[in-house]
């Protein structure tokens, strides 16, 4: 099977086909944004190499470049297309139910992955594939509870968070399952303040600078992914501030390196190939008129500097 570029109105397509037959699907993936990190780039390798193995099926592979009417425009031209199946990371939950909905009205099905739609959206898909970030949030919680009590300051611990991108699915989810959770494991933990790190290291690490000037006091650090929160860590060194909690959710390479280093104490372990196969193989589910629950969710668990050693180090 033999990979073809092909450039279009400023898209790159990715058009994977090899023998295509009668039986084949052609599944149409239209991404948030390839190159803001080291998961999506990963996410999207190990998709094009799933859909490589399996001769049953193409694929055109799109980015929207984080991009919302990119994105929109995409989903048009898939439809436009006749793919079998859609498969959509939103660049925003709300602002692609228009675009979905065609899809659905189309004869389309759509499957969401990684981060969902809003509810309102839910009646125009047929699955989505993903982690369960709510979840994840709540177990953030839970890690930095946990060591704030080992610690012996879960009475008077002051924590900040930092937030990924407004408006994305994945951020708000995390955000809540985490500021629901803390108080029910933590009930005198103060979360003093909440900023958006855009999913991007550098602009998270001047949003802790910012935290670093205004509290004199901060025992502990919630980013949305490893990312954001290695960015953190690294104001924190600048600025000589010891002693602060780091914790994160989808734990990233640098997040596991700084692990082991001692610096950064915990996160959840979450593989974009696991979340790519998982995607296109909930289609090709759907495609086949098999059972699919809607909310198709993979494990997600909690890794720290206790366990770290039972979990490789993440390729992204």
């Amino acid at each position: 099977m033999k990979l073809r570029t092909i450039l279009a109105a400023s898209t790159a397509v990715l058009t994977l086909a090899g023998g295509v037959s009668a039986e084949t699907y052609k599944i149409g993936i239209t991404q948030n944004n390839v190159g803001v990190d080291s998961y999506q780039t990963t996410y999207e390798k190990a998709f094009i190499a799933a859909a490589e193995a399996n001769p049953d099926v193409e694929v055109v592979v799109l980015d929207a470049g984080g991009d919302v009417a990119r994105q929109i425009a995409q989903m048009e031209d898939l439809i436009q297309q006749e793919v079998d199946a859609i498969i959509i990371w939103p660049t925003n939950g709300e602002a692609v139910i228009p675009a979905v909905r065609k899809a659905k009205q189309a004869g389309i099905p759509v499957i969401v992955t990684n981060s969902n739609i809003a509810e309102a959206g839910f009646d125009f898909v047929a699955s989505f594939s993903g982690p369960d970030n709510i979840t994840q949030g709540a177990r953030s919680a839970e890690i930095m509870c946990d060591k704030f009590k080992e610690m012996g300051i879960e009475n008077e611990a002051q924590i900040v968070q930092i937030s990924g991108q407004p408006g994305y699915t994945t951020a708000i989810e995390r955000a809540k399952g985490f500021e629901d959770r803390l108080p029910e494991v933590c009930p005198n933990v103060t979360l003093v303040e909440t900023q958006p790190g855009d999913w991007n290291r550098e602009k998270s690490q001047q949003v802790m600078e910012a935290f670093l000037v205004k509290y004199d006091d901060i025992d502990g650090v919630y980013a949305g992914d490893d990312n954001m929160g290695v960015g953190a860590l690294n104001a924190a060194k600048a600025a000589g501030r010891e002693g602060i909690i780091f914790v994160g959710a989808t734990n990233f390479a640098v997040g596991y390196e700084a692990m082991q280093a001692g610096d950064y104490w915990g996160s959840i372990y979450q593989s974009p190939v696991d979340d790519a196969e998982a995607a296109l193989q909930t289609a090709l589910d759907v495609l086949n008129g098999e059972d699919v629950p809607f909310l198709n969710y993979f494990d997600t668990p909690k890794i720290t500097q206790d366990n770290m050693g039972d979990y490789t180090k993440p390729v992204f």
